[in-house]
This record gives C-alpha cells, sequence and structure tokens, in this order.
C-alpha cells in the first residue's frame, strides 16, 4: 500500500469522475437485493454483506467524506426499510462506515487487491462492532458480538470484495 502525500494527481482526480451516475444507482440496489433474496435459497450466503461492499468499494473509489456519509445513509436506510430492524440502524453503521472508508482512501492508495481485501476485511468488522455497539447502547437489544464469527466472516467478505470490486471497475 502506498502512502500518498499532496493534493490528488490528475489520474486521482479522473478516477472520481469516471463513475457513472447509472452504477451509483444500480449497484447498491442490486446489492440490497442480493442480501434480500440470496438467503432465502441458500443459508451459507448469509454471511455475505454486499450493501458494505458497495458502501467501501464507492468511498474508497470516490475518495470524498460527504459523498461516503450520503452513499451510506442512503444504502443502509434503503436495507433498513427491507429488513425487520428499526429503521437507521443501518443507515448510522454504514454512514461511518462510509466516512471512515473515505478518509482512509485520502491517505492510502485502495487500487491494488491485496489492499482492497484488507480494506474490505476491517470495514466489515468494524461494521459489526458498530453494528453491536448502536445497537445495545441505543436499542437497549441484548445482542452477541461472536468475534471469532465477525473474523470470518470478515475473511469471506474481503474474499468477495476482491473480484467485485474488480468487476465494478470494469463497469
Amino acid at each position: 500500500m502506498a502512502l500518498m502525500t499532496g493534493p490528488m494527481t490528475g489520474r486521482q482526480n479522473g478516477l472520481r469522475r469516471r463513475l457513472r451516475p447509472f452504477l451509483l444507482l444500480l449497484a447498491p440496489a442490486l446489492a440490497i437485493a442480493i442480501q434480500v433474496k440470496v438467503p432465502l435459497f441458500s443459508e451459507y450466503f448469509s454471511f455475505l454483506e454486499p450493501p458494505l461492499l458497495v458502501t467501501v468499494y464507492f468511498a474508497l473509489k470516490q475518495r470524498d467524506a460527504i459523498q461516503a456519509l450520503v452513499m451510506g445513509s442512503a444504502i443502509g436506510l434503503a436495507q433498513d426499510a427491507l429488513s425487520s430492524n428499526p429503521l437507521g440502524l443501518f443507515g448510522i453503521v454504514k454512514t461511518l462506515a462510509g466516512y471512515f472508508a473515505a478518509s482512509v482512501s485520502l491517505r492510502v492508495d485502495a487500487e491494488n487487491p491485496l489492499a482492497r481485501f484488507g480494506f474490505s476485511f476491517a470495514f466489515y468488522v468494524l461494521h459489526q462492532i458498530l453494528y453491536w455497539m448502536v445497537a445495545s447502547s441505543l436499542l437497549g437489544q441484548q445482542i452477541s458480538l461472536g468475534v471469532g464469527e465477525t473474523l470470518i466472516f470478515g475473511l469471506m467478505n474481503g474474499a468477495v470484495a476482491v473480484p467485485l470490486f474488480q468487476l465494478l471497475d470494469k463497469l
């Protein structure tokens, strides 16, 4: 991972502008649909968190904290609307994850597959910790964090993120 210093270069600025508007709408919608529908057919994929991966992808790619906040909150609220969770729970968590991912991307180049795996793993773990904190402190829910399960699922989401990010890059 190469540390970035100074202002953004023309190449980095071009990366931010290359994201197509249809991708900004289609990718989150598909990610939420996948998370809602796929576990109905096979519970082996219930570990997968595609809305988070899409949030992290756009935050790392755009390198803009404000856009990452908006994207994270929109994806999280849409996910809340389709789940049995209280409205705003995933909205808060995904907003924070998007913000942190965009903030990190300003300092670290996230274009290589190993970096993308690491970021996806780290942000999955952060997502789960934030979810646990918000659910237990604000809502008073008694849920277990499941550290071992979170780490294993984080590795699995990181493994899924690398080809997913490459696919989104090509689109």
